[in-house]
């Protein structure tokens, strides 16, 4: 199918990207990748009067550290923070999920800021977003604003976002090199959707786990921060045992949807499964500097 007509603008600026969209009255649309955005549009699934192409504003394509958090612009692709450096030894869950990221083109193409405003609940960005503590920068023609990751997502491809609105960057926690990680994800092909996946850190202190996090994606209509499993283990030995103890809490607390690719017990098996594993990777490494 082709998309319906639409008019082009190439933003020069994040100003005149946000004056076109003010202008569009509600009806434009930001491209940057367009991995999403495209296939929508030829399904006419989205109709946008214009598109506001954001690929020639100079300073959106840069990884840079900030103290203890990294800042990823608006046109970093998926290629380049699965090849980053700083992430590769400050952020190694992330680098590891980037590795599950959908395929080749995709991935040269796609945007992590993209992925994160598409809000698609079996998305990886979204989710590592919520786990890394993510704080959005928005740009309007009001100003700029800043959203937490809790509060960006609204409900399934739904955001905070309002239509005159452009998201900068986001920026990430990084952790230190002892932080213990796992991040497991299962799908029916490589590179294709998660039917679900489970991203956990930690750090040892004295023999028990301390400042844990845990999220999941594919098991809900948004990326989910599991505090209640972070409070349970918090202070305590991570035995077999206890991830037992966490992986039956978190079946009764998430309440998946079925589909054509799983059932909603399938899901939910399979979520604690992968949970399962990805706690026991986290307290394995915690404690141990990773080179």
């Amino acid at each position: 199918m082709k998309p319906a007509s639409f008019d082009y603008v190439r933003a020069e600026s994040i100003e005149h990207a946000v004056q076109t969209l003010a202008r569009a009255d509600g009806d434009g649309k930001v491209i940057a990748g367009g991995q999403s955005l495209m296939p929508m549009m030829n399904f006419r699934l989205v109709k946008p009067s214009v598109l506001v192409d954001i690929n020639r504003i100079p300073g959106l394509d840069r990884i840079e550290q900030r103290g203890s958090r990294l800042a990823l612009g608006a046109l970093v692709r998926h290629r380049m923070t699965a090849a980053d450096r700083l992430i590769a030894t400050q952020i190694p869950v992330l680098h590891q999920a980037m590795k599950h990221v959908a395929h080749l083109t995709v991935r040269n193409r796609g945007t992590f800021c993209g992925s994160v405003c598409h809000a698609d609940p079996a998305a990886e960005m979204p989710m590592m977003t919520l786990l890394l503590n993510g704080a959005i920068q928005i740009s309007s023609p009001r100003g700029t604003r800043v959203v937490a990751a809790e509060d960006f997502f609204v409900s399934s491809l739904v955001t905070c976002l309002e239509p005159d609105e452009v998201v900068t960057e986001i920026e990430i926690d990084t952790f230190p090199a002892e932080t213990g990680w796992g991040f497991e994800e299962f799908a029916r092909r490589h590179g294709d959707y998660a039917l679900a996946a489970v991203a956990v850190t930690m750090t040892r202190r004295d023999g028990v786990v301390s400042a844990p996090r845990i999220a999941l994606m594919g098991v809900g209509e948004m990326p989910m921060r599991m505090s209640a499993l972070e409070t349970m283990i918090e202070g305590r030995e991570l035995t077999d045992d206890l991830i037992g103890e966490v992986v039956a809490v978190l079946r009764d607390e998430i309440t998946p949807n079925s589909d054509l690719h799983g059932s909603a017990d399938y899901r939910r098996h399979l979520a604690g499964a992968l949970t399962r594993r990805a706690l026991s990777a986290a307290w394995s490494r915690a404690g141990v500097r990773e080179e």
